[in-house]
């Protein structure tokens, strides 16, 4: 292995070079169009106006290279122009630095660089998403200066891509404010000078890199390119030795400029609008002939009488003679090979073309047809000789593949001859060493000996050292790398947040218009009897319109500002189907309420939450994970929380719930037919449960007829299936959905509550309105001047834990903190919802509208955190020894009532009973009383 920067020497006697030059010198007719204005409809030299570059002050970026071409096994080196494009942060590649067609291009925006000591000296890396290209430099040193100049471009390049227009928005732009858009200033790695043997114009003067042979370093992955640049050159070459002046006489052409730089441009840009015309019209002017002797000088023997007159040793003028004699021969080698491929397909295209004449020529129809024949005979025989070379060329293959493992056994034995013969001369040396210390003098022995290995030792410190110095400039040089990229990608990733941060402000703006725009078509739908009968229907059509936005905006599949979906992540309906159409708008402004607040408080709530939740690891009971559970879980962590909150408190029983399910299949339990009626109406505004085909259907069969097994007591009541429903959704295992099961109703809820009294549920509803009347005393006193009933409202949030009453964002952070604290967290949200709406209730003074109102009421809650705070902070304090105080008392007093009235009833009965049959004809109905 080739170590450290001096003892890693290229193979190749290129002379790569690097360069760079003036951007008013383009040398490189490799550079792409836009870096050149030319004027294409004249053609007269008087019209083409060179114009300067974008940045006078800055350099170019170019010079050959060696690119490492791989084909199949194939790996060779190819001698590449390379030049870079500041407009698309591009680094191009040609064949030579007078083609006009780039072989390819090399996106550095989205690429990294890399180099290795172990690959060689000037080998390294450029890393884009698609690609990996290997490049190689002449040296060490123009390798480090390729990397720092392309590191610099690309970072420039980015930071300029990365700012956004003058009339952005504030809130796109305050995250960028202050930010560096020039070069970073840490400076792991000195910067490297330019290369002196590549400054300025002479890396495009020197003559491209030599080649063993005349075909290797045509690209043959594109030969259209190669024939272009190829014929391009040719016209040039003819132009130039056409002409009766000496290519080598620069004096009335350098008597038009005397800056050298406008010189170069004035050629480079005045070659290109004679290249537009000569493709255009086909024709070349002869009063542009000093036109192509200059560009022919810059191309072909750039720099020669420059050279020539600097050197004053004749021999030193013949080397150089010499050396561009090679070139042209190799060239004109190279040329040959392409013009006998050109004879060859333009000899196929006249043969088909005289086939062709013959044809159309034919005097009958029979002439034609014998043609058509021999045409479709000759097509048949060339058919019949490719099959045979197929088949002898697979044939070949066979040998050459038995050959290549003939050759590789050969040389498998032979590199096993090699090592027993090694073997052997370490042997007889080692006898001859031992031979010879024996026969000489000890101690001159030990000198020798001590003298080698002092020798050895000091080669091995240097090689190490070299090693040192060459690993050190990597680690320097992957260090700025990694700053570098890591710089690029904080900048991206601040911009695209402060995009999505606009784009949720922009969302959240939508939803908000949308809903206004919902209301005042409520508005007007409660209106519609006193409008006339056009505005009515245009009323109408305008709610239709707006209802099915959703469908619209999904069919055109267009940006879609609306970021309403029609189900959230555990399957339940946004925005539920009601057969009501004052239901339907009041679902739709809800759902859209409630997504605009979840977008503004995004990253200001949502966002610091949940890294809360991911900074945590094992879960274990604290004011903490109290405080967080409040707050609501996020959607990835709340299946292992209420896993773990359903697991402390109930042990599962190896085996128990299989041993249920066993039991229900050979025993028909007696809830078994009220289970089947209930199962279709769980849960219908869900799409796991909407269907009788639907998957969890059988799960939550399984889990309510392995708890009615479990606990006979209670079998089952309506309102189990809705519980087990939802632990379903969220725990999706349907055993722990069982055991969640379980978990409420056997320790959150209290003893008795789904019995077939419903004892300890009405004894909730006599708490409630006691802390109603102490927390809400307003609302209370309304509630009973107009005698209402809210336990006909509040009966089934209890039952259920407010399921199908609360939209389900809102319903599951209630969820979470339920199976966590128990059954206060229902009356805290109880009250919740009952202030959250206490000053629209007072308004209305009516007790048909009140009942009305209460039976929707819930959906016109949008924000849960305000509920949230409601709940937990307005509320308080909140003891639970309190709790179970009033519910001892009312239920004494409950219990009280229904014992007299099992005395009432056993009196009625027995009286009943005394008085004996009566006949039949005596007794009348009240329909034949009142008639």
């Amino acid at each position: 292995m080739k170590k450290g920067p001096k003892s890693g020497a290229c193979s190749l006697t290129t002379p790569g070079n690097l360069v760079e030059s003036n951007p008013n010198s383009n040398s490189s007719n490799g550079a792409s169009a836009k870096e050149k204005d030319v004027l294409s409809s004249s053609g007269e030299l008087e019209n083409v106006q060179l114009k300067p570059s974008r940045d006078a002050s800055r350099k170019k970026l170019c010079g050959y290279l060696n690119k490492l071409g791989i084909k199949g096994p194939i790996k060779t080196w190819k001698s590449r122009w390379f030049f870079y494009d500041e407009n698309k942060c591009n680094l191009l590649y040609y064949r030579t630095a007078q083609d006009i067609n780039p072989l390819g291009s090399i996106d550095l925006s989205s690429a990294s660089f890399d180099y290795k000591v172990e690959n060689g000296e000037g080998v390294f890396e450029i890393r884009t998403p698609s690609r990996v290209f290997t490049l190689k430099a002449i040296s060490n040193q123009a390798m480090m200066y390729w990397l720092q100049q392309l590191q610099m471009r690309r970072w420039e390049f980015c930071n300029a891509q990365s700012r956004f227009p003058v009339g952005s928005s504030q809130l796109v732009n305050e995250p960028l404010a202050g930010r560096a858009i020039g070069v970073d200033n840490e400076d792991f790695l000195p910067l490297v000078k330019t290369p002196t043997e590549a400054v300025g114009l002479k890396a495009a003067s020197l003559p491209a890199p030599q080649i063993s042979t005349a075909l290797q370093n045509i690209s043959l992955k594109h030969p259209w390119t190669e024939i272009q640049n190829t014929v391009y050159n040719i016209c040039g070459s003819k132009q130039l030795w056409g002409s009766n002046e000496n290519v080598f006489t620069f004096s009335e052409f350098q008597e038009h400029h005397e800056n050298p730089d406008e010189e170069q441009e004035a050629e480079v840009e005045a070659g290109r609008a004679v290249k537009e015309e000569t493709l255009e019209d086909g024709r070349m002017d002869s009063r542009l002939n000093w036109v192509r002797k200059a560009r022919w000088m810059n191309s072909g023997f750039p720099g020669l009488p420059e050279e020539l007159s600097r050197e004053r040793n004749p021999m030193d003028k013949v080397s150089v003679l010499q050396q561009q004699i090679l070139t042209l021969t190799e060239e004109v080698k190279s040329q040959k090979e392409l013009v006998k491929l050109l004879h060859k397909a333009l000899e196929a295209a006249q043969q088909e073309k005289r086939v062709s004449s013959m044809y159309l020529t034919a005097a009958e129809d029979k002439d034609r047809l014998e043609l058509v024949r021999h045409k479709v005979r000759q097509i048949a025989d060339l058919s019949c000789r490719l099959e045979a070379l197929e088949q002898e060329k697979k044939e070949l293959e066979q040998i050459l593949t038995l050959r290549d493992r003939h050759i590789q056994e050969l040389k498998e034995h032979v590199q096993l001859l090699m090592e027993k013969n090694h073997a052997k001369q370490g042997v007889i040396m080692a006898l001859t060493e031992q031979m010879a210390r024996e026969q000489s003098d000890p101690l001159q022995e030990a000198n020798t000996i001590t003298v080698e290995t002092l020798y050895k030792q000091q080669e091995e410190i240097e090689h190490l050292k070299d090693d040192i110095e060459a690993y050190k400039t990597q680690n320097q040089f992957l260090n700025s790398e990694i700053h570098q990229v890591t710089r690029l990608w904080t900048n991206v990733a601040e911009n695209e947040k402060a995009l999505l941060m606009k784009c949720a402000c922009l969302q959240a703006q939508n939803c908000q218009m949308e809903s206004k725009y919902l209301t005042v078509l409520r508005k007007l739908q409660e209106a519609v009897p006193g409008l006339p009968s056009s505005h009515a229907e245009l009323v109408r059509n305008l709610i239709q319109e707006a209802l099915q936005w959703d469908v619209k905006e999904k069919a055109e599949e267009g940006f879609n500002l609306n970021p309403v979906s029609e189900y959230d992540e555990y399957g339940f309906m946004t925005v539920p189907e009601y057969e009501v159409e004052d239901w339907k708008l009041l679902a739709k402004i809800q759902a859209l309420e409630i997504k605009s607040n979840n977008l503004r408080s995004q990253e200001v709530v949502e966002k610091p939450l949940r890294d809360r939740w991911n900074s945590i690891g094992e879960l274990s009971p604290s004011a903490e994970l109290k405080s967080l559970i409040r707050s609501g879980i996020p959607v990835e962590h709340r299946q292992r929380v209420w896993g773990w909150i359903v697991s402390r408190h109930c042990g599962h029983q190896s085996d128990h719930y299989q041993r249920l399910l066993q039991q229900s299949k050979s025993t028909e339990h007696p809830a078994c037919r009220q289970i089947e009626l209930d199962l279709p109406r769980t849960l219908t505004n869900n799409k796991h449960f909407s269907s009788p085909t639907s998957q969890l259907i059988p799960k939550l069969r399984r889990v309510l007829l392995a708890f009615s097994w479990h606990n006979p007591a209670i079998g089952y009541c309506q309102g189990l299936n809705r519980l087990a429903a939802v632990a379903l959704l969220v725990l999706e295992d349907e055993e722990n959905a069982f055991w969640c099961l379980v978990h409420i109703v056997e320790n959150l809820m209290p003893a008795d509550y789904y019995s077939d009294t419903l004892i300890t549920s009405q004894v909730d509803q006599r708490v409630f309105r006691d802390f109603l009347s102490e927390k809400l005393p307003r609302l209370m006193a309304h509630f009973e001047h107009y005698r209402i009933d809210v336990s006909l409202i509040t009966f089934n949030w209890f039952l259920v834990v407010f399921v199908d009453s609360l939209v389900s964002d809102i319903l599951l952070r209630v969820w979470d903190a339920f199976l966590y604290e128990g059954t206060k967290v229902i009356f805290r949200y109880a009250l919740a919802i009952f202030k959250y709406n206490e000053e629209e209730i007072l308004r209305i003074h009516d007790s048909v509208e009140i009942y009305q109102y209460l039976r929707f009421f819930t959906r016109m809650i949008t924000d849960g955190r305000k509920l949230m705070n409601i709940a937990f902070n307005d509320l308080n304090p909140f003891p639970m020894k309190l709790l179970k105080n009033r519910r001892s008392m009312h239920r004494e007093e409950l219990e009280a009532e229904l014992c007299e009235l099992e005395q009432i009833k056993a009196a009625y009965v027995k009286e009943r009973a005394e008085q004996g049959p009566q006949n039949l004809k005596e007794v009348v109905s009240e329909e034949e009383e009142e008639i």
